[in-house]
């Protein structure tokens, strides 16, 4: 391994509110979301800079950080002096202002770069979900002198809206950049549907880091963001700037024929995506890979557990993950993630599903296309993505495609209107993503008493459970 990865500054972009992605994010950052069943999205950018060697992590928090920071602190430990993940929350050290953008969020904290003394920073975001040996990233940095390495992805064109999308000449330099394109995005040559965009992952070199962003920052003119304003003047100015191909990346482990896997799962349709393809039959995402673990919270939960209830039939699953703590009695489960701690009782039918950790899914209850953040419970009977009329009457949240997103502790009745959590209708009406749709909603569900908070777990309680003796 390269001697200058142990002096390379890490910094991790995780304080974003992730709007697109609410009722999931009003009530947490972005980067500490859960995904399949067990992770948090943050888990995988911190996996990888460890797996790949990196042992001076600093991640940079902002909004509603509370749970990012439990979930660093209590599960991801180094020995604190020459290895460390430390948790950086904003703290207005150069004005009277929070994070303005990414580079400004970097540009707050370059005090962390001058101290580590290291050449070369790595700046990445917290919040997708892949695999990449960053290693082989700074070396190719390295090798080539540049001043900045951006990774680099193909997607299809219409997606292309959500990137900032790159044009470069046969060396792989940097010659154009446009960030978030609505239209006219330039394609890839010879690909007329594809366009190349940047990841929003970044190797600097740390005097040039410090120099760009010191005149970013005193450019009033300017959103103080790398895709917007940083790199675009960067390339203007002429400087080395060039792309890592992110398609040669190769993970220790992984067969030659592996495709290299990378998702921003910034929307709802995205996110519950993703989550599909990691419970498929042959995952894009092998999660399986002993020399690239994806690490996470190691919790005291007994085994998932599969019974038959009564004289009923044994419980079916297929195509799906059920994660450490789970009971599933004499249900059925179609292609779902079905998170820890969470009960499905007897004669449920459950496809194509989220179902995040501590829920309770009543007997006989059928569920399609739901996505159910923590805590939430199905009362028996209840049927949801059955009848789309009657679920449009009933669910403030719903996606263009049909998917039903539950906020954390909603309760479901089989008839009449659901139940939110106090605390969580507070927070979603105070919630620009998601107080719309509530209000629109007005007068068609119930608020929970005062006492009752989306932090209560409806999960399955081990002493008791309806096939036992």
């Amino acid at each position: 391994m390269p001697s200058y990865i142990a002096r390379t500054a890490c910094m991790i972009m995780a304080g974003g509110k992730g709007s697109r992605l609410g009722p999931l994010t009003s009530h947490r950052a972005k980067p500490s979301v859960p995904f399949a069943g067990r992770y948090r999205i943050i888990d995988f950018v911190l996996s990888n800079f460890l797996n790949s060697g990196y042992r001076r992590l600093y991640v940079l928090t902002q909004y509603m950080a509370s749970s990012l920071i439990k979930h660093i602190n209590r599960n991801w430990h180094l020995d604190g002096f020459s290895q460390y993940i430390e948790i950086v929350p904003a703290q207005m050290r150069m004005g009277n202002h929070w994070y303005r953008g990414t580079a400004d969020s970097i540009y707050q904290n370059l005090n962390l770069v001058r101290d580590s003394r290291a050449e070369h920073v790595a700046v990445f975001g917290g919040d997708h979900i892949y695999k990449f040996a960053i290693d082989q990233m700074e070396e190719a940095h390295v090798e080539r002198n540049a001043d900045l390495t951006v990774a680099a992805f193909p997607v299809p064109k219409d997606q292309a809206h959500h990137f900032g999308v790159i044009q470069i000449d046969e060396e792989g330099r940097i010659v154009g950049f446009q960030e978030k394109p609505q239209e006219n995005a330039k394609t890839i040559p010879g690909r007329p549907d594809w366009c190349l965009v940047s990841m929003g992952n970044y190797f600097f070199r740390a005097d040039v880091l410090a120099r760009v962003l010191t005149e970013d920052a005193n450019d009033p003119n300017s959103a103080h963001d790398f895709g917007k304003n940083v790199i675009p003047k960067m390339v203007a100015e002429g400087r080395r700037v060039f792309i890592y191909d992110f398609g040669k990346n190769t993970i220790p482990g992984e067969p030659e024929t592996a495709a290299p896997y990378w998702r921003d799962v910034g929307t709802i349709e995205s996110y519950f995506q993703a989550n599909m393809e990691v419970r498929s039959r042959l995952p894009a995402i092998n999660l399986y890979n002993r020399q690239w673990r994806i690490r996470t919270a190691q919790r005291d939960y007994p085994p998932a557990r599969f019974v038959r209830d009564g004289d009923q039939t044994s419980a079916d699953v297929d195509d799906s993950l059920v994660c450490e703590g789970s009971i599933v009695a004499s249900a059925t489960l179609r292609r779902v993630v079905l998170g820890y701690d969470t009960y499905v009782h007897a004669g449920s039918e459950v496809e194509d599903a989220v179902i995040l950790s501590g829920c309770n899914v009543g007997a006989n209850s059928r569920l399609r296309r739901v996505l159910m953040d923590k805590n939430c419970s199905i009362e028996p009977g209840a049927e949801i993505g059955v009848e789309p009329e009657r679920d449009r009457e009933r669910f403030p949240f719903i996606t263009e495609s049909g998917i039903i997103v539950l906020p954390k502790g909603t309760r479901v009745p089989k008839d009449g209107p659901i139940e939110l959590a106090h605390d969580m209708d507070f927070l979603m009406r105070n919630d620009a993503a998601t107080s719309s749709s509530l209000i629109a909603s007005d007068g068609r569900y119930a608020v929970s008493e005062r006492e009752r908070h989306s932090f209560e777990s409806s999960g399955p309680r081990y002493t008791k459970y309806s096939g036992q003796k």
